[in-house]
């Protein structure tokens, strides 16, 4: 059983920045593709971005590529999504989620039995 563990979420203002963290305790991040997903009030989750292990793929989501980055630091077992020019239509509950395979094989794609945490709000307004 993994339990991913997502926090840095808040209210910000349409522009600003916000760094989501996606850890696991007591289970090795390393070898495992991380994907990021969010779920506005009323819509379908939707992927945003995921990192591979095995081949060093990334991908985002069009919606917020140029303004989203995810990276990971191994040493610190924790997948990181860097949100930058924020916008209302971010707004969200984020989920990170892996599947334990190495690669991504592209936006919001898992196997089943894949494991999620329990989210983190990102609300924008002004």
């Amino acid at each position: 059983q993994v339990q991913l563990v997502e926090s840095g979420g808040g209210l910000v203002h349409p522009g600003a920045s916000l760094r989501l963290s996606c850890t696991a305790p007591g289970f090795n991040l390393d070898y495992y593709h991380i994907d990021w997903f969010r779920q506005a009030p009323g819509k379908e989750r939707e992927g945003v971005s995921c990192i591979s292990s095995g081949d060093g793929s990334i991908y985002y989501a069009d919606s917020v590529k140029g303004r989203f980055t995810i990276s990971r630091d191994n040493a610190k077992n924790t997948v990181y999504l860097q949100m930058n020019s924020l916008k209302p239509e971010d707004t969200a509950v984020y989920y990170c989620a892996t599947d334990t395979t190495s690669n991504c094989r592209g936006i919001g794609v898992l196997n089943g039995g894949a494991f999620w945490g329990q989210g983190t709000q990102v609300t924008v307004s002004s």
